[in-house]
């Protein structure tokens, strides 16, 4: 009986682990929200979880040589300032990382400012979905994966190496 339990433990264990991270294109998903203070690139507590399975992913996937780290907003304000706080942004969330023990040459922080809206800028709940932080596998073992340019077009907030 005892044997039982462990074993069930072992396979709960595992299989909430195994459930932490999906892909989804050549996104990586969550199920877990980065956020940040209003108006800066300040992590909130709350990107923890987040960011652990981040880590996690890029742990067990040691063939995914870059992860693009793609940050974006509504289209409130001035969007200068917008695509400067998304960049921000994308390059606190891989310091993060870093901190964490992920390899700089991994990462790549990307912003994006409004230019990529997934919902309506008209409406709250439009606007809180466009401000969201994105995990794209950018490589694979060194090769760019899907044709696209490592940056997937936006604009790269520095070299994340000489932090």
């Amino acid at each position: 009986m005892k044997r039982a339990i462990i074993i069930l433990f072992i396979l709960a264990a595992f299989t909430s682990s195994a459930q932490d991270y999906k892909i989804e294109g050549n996104e990586v998903k969550t199920g877990k929200t980065v956020s940040f203070e209003t108006g800066s690139a300040v992590l909130t507590p709350e990107s923890d979880d987040a960011l652990k399975v981040i880590k996690k992913y890029l742990d067990d996937k040691s063939y995914i040589s870059l992860l693009r780290v793609e940050c974006h907003t509504d289209n409130s304000g001035n969007a200068t300032v917008n695509q400067t706080l998304t960049e921000k942004r994308a390059y606190a969330v891989c310091a993060a990382l870093i901190a964490m023990g992920v390899d700089c040459k991994r990462l790549l922080p990307v912003g994006f400012g409004g230019t990529k809206p997934v919902d309506d800028n008209n409406t709250a709940e439009g606007r809180a979905a466009n401000r969201r932080v994105n995990f794209i596998n950018a490589a694979l073992r060194g090769h760019l994966i899907g044709g696209m340019p490592a940056d997937g077009g936006g604009m790269v907030a520095g070299d994340i190496c000489t932090q």
